[in-house]
């Protein structure tokens, strides 16, 4: 019964947005289909390409700014149905980033203003995290005071290890990837950003300015720890399984700073 339940903590409470949390997420996730757009098309094109023999061989990097002019040559130069297939391609592509970079000036402005420009600001703290990634950390999170600890939020990323264990013995597997796998993407991304050695650097510094002491001594702590996590597994596991445990080990450091900033959380 949901009563008896309830009563032995079985239940879980679901936390249902309000109408402007759940327009900002939306606003967010559209953000991010236009990004997987633009990675389409841009694959679509090499594809098209390399199988009529056309690769680009000036440089090591692609969508360079050479590498778009040796495009729009490229363009110019082709004749038949090829010619319009790039044509329409490039065009698609332009428009799709143009698109991208509206949204993006617009989770920019409401990142700006109340209720996440401090929380916005106290994320960005931590290397590897910057507005739009902090804007997907909290429209995906809501109320952080409905993880009672980081290993909560860990668990609704899917960041946590399988277990299979039986008696005194003890398994774990990978992840379980259950949760919100849009967030659990970008804490993973941001988690490549903890692999170098931590050290000076002039544009973290000048994040933390004005910042409250308790959230950059957190962050200060996690630049340091989460780099040393990496070098010590990357010695002896795959450098993927290094960077999921940085990412897992990020999300606690996201809880810290989000539990450490109650003004901003209650505004929120």
């Amino acid at each position: 019964m949901p009563a008896n339940q309830d009563r032995s903590g079985h239940l879980t409470a679901v936390h249902v947005p309000n109408e402007w949390q759940e327009s900002v997420r939306r606003l967010v996730r559209l953000r991010d289909a236009y990004q997987w757009q633009c990675k389409a098309t841009k694959n679509r094109i090499y594809g098209i390409l390399k199988a009529h023999g056309y690769i680009y061989r000036a440089g090591k990097s692609l969508w360079t700014k050479k590498h778009k002019e040796w495009l729009a040559k490229l363009r110019r130069d082709l004749e038949g149905p090829l010619q319009t297939v790039l044509a329409i391609e490039l065009e698609h592509l332009e428009y799709i980033e143009m698109q991208r970079g509206a949204l993006d000036a617009d989770i920019d402005r409401y990142a700006r203003q109340p209720p996440y420009h401090d929380m916005v600001e106290a994320l960005c703290c931590l290397r590897g995290i910057k507005t739009l990634t902090a804007m997907v950390l909290l429209s995906e999170i809501g109320d952080i005071d409905r993880f009672p600890s980081p290993r909560a939020l860990m668990a609704y990323f899917g960041l946590v290890p399988t277990e299979r264990s039986s008696g005194e013995r003890e398994r774990k597997g990978p992840i379980t990837k259950a949760g919100n796998s849009h967030a659990r993407r970008i804490l993973v991304e941001a988690a490549w950003n903890n692999r170098h050695r931590a050290g000076a650097d002039l544009i973290l510094n000048r994040r933390r300015q004005g910042q409250p002491p308790e959230v950059v001594a957190i962050a200060i702590k996690a630049q340091h720890r989460l780099s040393r996590k990496f070098y010590r597994l990357d010695q002896r596991k795959h450098k993927h399984v290094a960077i999921t445990a940085v990412a897992r080990e990020l999300c606690g450091f996201v809880w810290a700073i989000m539990k450490a900033a109650p003004q901003s959380r209650n505004a929120a």
